[in-house]
């Protein structure tokens, strides 16, 4: 059974982490402990763009504070097997690319690379500089996963929930957990 942490950044794309938290309480089955952190701009983008804190109202997530470093993923001895940032800013991105460990969030994603452990960054931004893509580099040389907010449409997503579904299928397949979603070639939703 995995133990998962969700990071929330301020990037734009609230929508992307409601749905995987949404997602992931659905497959509660699956995992044995959900922790999540939220920037302070990550609550504020969550509200001006989704335009309510559902994120409070979920049951079996335990939510903690950016700056709460005795948070059991802080360290490789709380044994979380995989660390989603969704939206991953690029800001944190590049801290975490440069080893700083300045918040929970960047502790935690350091924690997650050193123990050999799964790190995905939904990224969102776009377009990319330079700087951007170094850091990109680094943290997938370091065993991280980039997993850019691109969104699919062959599955003829009919709302913002379901295209958002897209993206977050596939951070959940990245995840090592099974959802049901469409799949290219098959007729039905596997």
């Amino acid at each position: 059974m995995q133990k998962i942490v969700v990071a929330v950044t301020g990037a734009s794309g609230s929508i992307y982490a409601q749905v995987l938290l949404k997602k992931l309480v659905a497959i509660r089955d699956q995992w044995q402990e959900l922790a999540v952190v939220m920037t302070d701009n990550a609550q504020d983008v969550w509200e001006t763009e989704l335009g309510n804190k559902d994120y409070q109202q979920l049951e079996a997530v335990k939510f903690y504070d950016k700056n709460d470093f005795f948070a059991p993923f802080a360290s490789g001895s709380g044994q979380f097997n995989t660390m989603i940032i969704v939206p991953c800013s690029m800001g944190t991105l590049g801290r975490i690319a440069g080893g700083i460990s300045n918040d929970l969030i960047t502790r935690a994603a350091d924690v997650i690379l050193k123990e050999r452990r799964k790190l995905i960054c939904v990224i969102r931004d776009t377009p990319y500089n330079l700087m951007h893509i170094r850091n990109m580099e680094t943290v997938t040389l370091a065993g991280g996963i980039i997993c850019p907010a691109s969104p699919s449409f062959y599955s003829n997503p009919k709302n913002f929930e379901e295209l958002a579904s897209t993206v977050v299928d596939r951070v959940i397949d990245l995840a090592g957990l099974r959802i049901s979603t469409y799949r290219w070639g098959s007729n039905e939703q596997i």
